[in-house]
């Protein structure tokens, strides 16, 4: 049982941020008032479900006392028993959502999420995927109401992709796509198959938060190459004959961002920085959570082609996640952008190891 003090101490901290947010100083700070509204609103929410919580603890007493009253008519106590089994159903779950909100919520949660999905092996089939996937993904924000600016992209003549990356703009982008990063692999009869066979290819994602003004990160152009081609694929009449196209290296890593989408190489530019600097900071934290040692089951892939997440078997309409062991025969939904239970899912199983490693408390 959740001890009450300790939540409603937690809640004391409602005050201070309301207060913050009415602060000329925090309100002249447009990332530290980002910061603040949205500490508000995850206590504010934390104090619904505990209210619920405490409310239906409180409710689950007093039909306990009557059902063991002798004196209760027996109408009012077959009444508390069915209102004692319902609360017993409903607990287990409300606690794990107020204890949830005790978690130190993941900053790069809020932000926008740059995705890479590239073809793997097999050929034509393998980037036909890619574009199956990216279709998926743009359906998914689509329905959420998120946009998706594509940054590059490496299209095929049969109207797949050999490479695309593309950013989400949404809030809370990044918590819902950072589980996508890892080995997809597809089962299903190619178009061009006569004889019916059915035919395993791949594609890989990877996704990292895209940076933004908040992080300190400091390049010098000495640590940068920049490479200027013409642009080639999408992008409408007279898209090879300009030099727009951007490729920037960073030097010391070795990371590349090119950007190929825009008219002009300025926005070119300025879009591939942007990605450049997003892998750079990613890297940045995996090698430190590398060097804290995190133990916790992390869903986040490290996109590594050997790292199979996921299966889709079209013959079957089967779509399994091998990292939660979830199968889910509605694959026809789901790439049309049906991917809510399978992300809250995901969610739900790394929230769970979160409560597990960082409170001690097994689900």
């Amino acid at each position: 049982m959740i001890d009450k003090a300790q939540i409603e101490q937690f809640l004391n901290r409602i005050q201070d941020a309301e207060n913050a947010l009415s602060d000329p100083a925090v309100i002249g700070n447009p990332s530290l008032y980002r910061k603040k509204a949205r500490e508000h609103a995850t206590l504010k929410k934390l104090e619904g479900i505990a209210h619920r919580y405490f409310n239906l603890l409180s409710q689950l007493e007093e039909n306990r006392a009557m059902a063991q009253d002798p004196g209760s008519d027996p109408e009012l106590t077959e009444m508390a028993l069915d209102e004692i089994s319902l609360a017993e159903e409903q607990l287990p779950a409300l606690e794990k959502s107020v204890l949830a909100g005790l978690l130190p919520e993941e900053p790069a949660d809020f932000r926008n999420a740059v995705v890479e999905i590239r073809a793997g092996t097999g050929g034509d089939e393998a980037a036909l995927f890619a574009a199956v996937l990216f279709r998926m993904y743009s359906r998914y924000c689509e329905s959420v109401g998120w946009k998706i600016s594509v940054i590059d992209a490496s299209p095929t003549e049969l109207g797949g992709y050999k490479e695309i990356v593309f950013t989400v703009i949404g809030e809370l982008a990044y918590r819902a796509f950072k589980y996508e990063s890892g080995g997809h692999r597809v089962q299903r009869i190619p178009e061009t198959e006569t004889q019916g066979r059915i035919h395993t290819s791949a594609a890989t994602v990877i996704v990292f938060p895209e940076a933004d003004e908040e992080d300190e990160l400091h390049i010098p152009d000495s640590d940068l190459r920049i490479d200027i081609f013409c642009a080639s694929g999408h992008g409408g009449q007279g898209v090879n004959t300009t030099y727009s196209a951007i490729r920037i290296t960073h030097l010391p890593t070795g990371l590349v961002a090119q950007c190929q989408d825009e008219r002009s190489q300025h926005r070119n530019k300025e879009k591939a920085l942007s990605v450049l600097r997003s892998r750079i900071l990613d890297k940045q934290r995996m090698e430190e959570e590398a060097r804290l040692g995190k133990t916790r089951l992390d869903l986040r892939g490290s996109g590594d082609r050997s790292q199979r997440i996921r299966t889709y078997n079209f013959p079957q309409n089967r779509m399994t996640d091998h990292r939660v062991n979830l199968t889910l025969y509605s694959l026809d939904r789901i790439v049309e952008g049906e991917l809510q239970p399978l992300f809250d899912a995901l969610l739900t199983y790394d929230r769970d190891q979160r409560l597990e490693t960082e409170l001690g408390i097994r689900a």
